[in-house]
């Protein structure tokens, strides 16, 4: 396992329980430079420690959800893949059962301001895919960022279908969301591409 200091980037509350998990599960921990396609993932090869890594430049409250997000991936390698040998979906009932039971122990205000608070609790009845797909949610953690806002920039799952917006310097028009991805069209190559709902964009 990898030492990271989880003082550095979760609420103080939370930095005993994030070390447990990391022992417990005994994964691989690295923090990476930010990515505009994803917070964090979770990756695990045969003969290989399995792997996860969150996004450095999230603010804390992010991370800790976003880590969360990424150990119940873990939890469920672990407990349906590799045990019972059983075929489970990335973001089924098993993931969905496993991180609302991660999410328990910093459901409080020790751990989360009140509005992202009210927003996670009721998220984490029925966890989505991405924390982007639920606007309420999103938009509660997005308030914390130490960046700048840039009110020209929303989450791509917020425009409306048919919509144009900028992405990496190219111009697409939003089409239909697929699970943890946004069907689009680049305006000037005709071709389709699936983006993270989540991701930033302008909308022009």
């Amino acid at each position: 396992m990898k030492n990271i200091s989880f003082g550095l980037h979760v609420p103080p509350a939370a930095i005993a329980y994030c070390e447990s998990l990391h022992k417990q599960y005994k994964f691989d921990f690295f923090l990476s430079r930010p990515r505009r396609t994803r917070l964090g993932d979770f990756t695990v090869k045969p003969g290989f420690v399995p792997r996860i890594t969150v996004n450095v430049n999230l603010n804390p409250y992010n991370f800790l959800i976003t880590y969360l997000h990424e150990v119940a991936h873990c939890v469920v390698h672990a407990h349906y893949k590799v045990r019972l040998r059983k075929r489970v979906a990335p973001h089924g009932i098993e993931w969905k059962r496993e991180f609302s039971t991660l999410l328990q122990p910093v459901l409080d205000e020790n751990h989360f301001p009140a509005d992202i608070l009210s927003a996670l609790i009721r998220y984490s009845k029925n966890p989505k895919a991405s924390t982007g797909g639920d606007q309420i949610l999103f938009n509660a953690i997005r308030k914390y960022d130490e960046r700048e806002n840039d009110s020209s920039r929303i989450a791509l799952v917020q425009l409306h279908e048919g919509s144009s917006f900028v992405f990496q310097d190219r111009l697409f028009i939003r089409g239909s969301l697929r699970r943890t991805r946004v069907l689009c069209t680049d305006k000037a190559s005709k071709r389709l591409y699936t983006i993270p709902a989540h991701a930033l964009v302008e909308a022009c």
